[in-house]
């Protein structure tokens, strides 16, 4: 008998699971219906800065042919869902049809966090998060025009560097002392802080926006910061971090996690049996991952189990990033907050242009996790070492000799 599985979200995730479960479901026991807000399927949103210079829709879409051609998979695009009847077993998309599930995995994503700031609703005021916000951005963008960007991580990176490509002059602030806090110490942040000022970008940490402040006609054309400074901009990007999408209307509820995201064990499983949560919305053991390989993680695992395969808990999923910043490598991968009982840590560093944290069992010696930054080694090339005992000569591998 065939079984339906509704998906609510077709992002990066909730794509991977649809089309892994359609690999494994050799037997052709499920129909599966995804459910997407936005008018496109499935896309890279991790790559949404390389749109602004290709303007290529297709060249970002994650969705292959054979999968929309597969009889067993129903895409709706533009079919935001208002409400799910867990007693019921039906979802109901916002035209007011009802569909019934006999499985069904929350997708939803995360939405930008903006910052209660006073003007943040003027016009010109930006996030970056689907590709008709670049869209919009893109046609408010003057070349040689200064810009804000608010928010000094991954995503304010990617913004200012994207700003860059409009030909603006972009400003970046970052409330914590140094660029990507929640992933480099504040060393590498300093390799990627000295590149990143060497491409022109203006670096404003360890202050917050004040203001935003606008004109007469309601757009922006200044911001005024936490240390009283005050810079001129022709448009703002908040990229100071996202939060679960947790607010679908549920019945009955589901239980959230602390700081938002559906609870869920270590399987991805809610409170209901017949409800599953993956990626950004979903908080495996309490905690929500912003990060695209977790997700991918909590689809395989829900994918198997649909299939009648065996799943693995999700206790230790890996948030490893590597990935070249205006100009500059950074990398992380494996353990990088030692705990000084377990772990030892070893810095080496070249000038401003190289910088490793390396981190080693205290007992053993095993590389357990890193820090990278600048013209080192990739994370790739040390993975073979993690849980084992590096070479005596870690310094050259981490440092390798330029090529010309």
């Amino acid at each position: 008998m065939t079984s339906t599985l509704v998906v609510i979200g077709h992002g990066m995730v909730g794509h991977r699971l649809a089309d892994r479960l359609r690999e494994l479901d050799t037997g052709h026991r499920w129909r599966v219906c995804v459910l997407g807000e936005e008018r496109e399927p499935a896309y890279d949103r991790v790559r949404l800065s390389t749109y602004l210079k290709s303007r290529s829709r297709a060249g970002l879409s994650l969705v292959r042919p054979e999968f929309l051609a597969d009889p067993r998979i129903t895409v709706r695009s533009a079919a935001p869902v208002v409400s799910v009847d867990r007693r019921a077993r039906t979802v109901r998309t916002a035209d007011g049809e009802p569909i019934t599930y006999d499985a069904l995995v929350l997708a939803t994503g995360s939405r930008p966090f903006v910052p209660p700031v006073e003007g943040r609703d003027l016009g010109n005021c930006f996030v970056q998060r689907t590709v008709e916000d670049i869209d919009a951005l893109s046609a408010a963008a003057r070349p040689g025009r200064p810009a804000v960007v608010i928010g000094g991580g991954l995503l304010g990176l990617e913004a200012a560097q994207g700003l860059q490509l409009l030909g603006m002059r972009p400003h970046l602030v970052e409330s914590a002392p140094h660029l990507m806090p929640a992933q480099l110490d504040m060393v590498a942040a300093h390799v990627l802080q000295d590149g990143a000022e060497r491409l022109g970008l203006h670096l404003h940490c360890g202050t917050t926006v004040a203001s935003v402040n606008g004109g007469t006609d309601g757009l922006v054309r200044s911001v005024t910061l936490g240390n009283g400074s005050v810079i001129d901009a022709d448009l703002v990007v908040f990229a100071a971090g996202v939060r679960p999408r947790d607010d679908l209307s549920v019945t009955p509820a589901l239980p959230l996690a602390e700081r938002g995201g559906y609870l869920t064990d270590a399987f991805c499983r809610t409170r209901d049996d017949r409800v599953w949560a993956v990626g950004e919305c979903a908080a495996v053991q309490g905690r929500s991952r912003g990060l695209v390989a977790p997700g991918y993680r909590m689809a395989e695992n829900v994918a198997r189990q649909l299939t009648g395969h065996a799943g693995e808990p999700l206790d230790d999923m890996d948030d490893s990033t590597e990935l070249k910043l205006l100009g500059v490598h950074v990398a992380t991968f494996g353990h990088t907050k030692g705990d000084t009982a377990t772990a030892v840590e070893v810095t080496f560093q070249e000038g401003v242009s190289r910088y490793a944290k390396i981190f080693l069992h205290r007992d053993s010696g095993a590389l357990l996790g890193g820090i990278l930054a600048g013209e080192t080694v990739s994370r790739g090339d040390l993975a073979t070492w993690v849980g084992k005992r590096p070479t005596a000569d870690l310094e050259s591998v981490l440092f390798p000799a330029p090529s010309f």
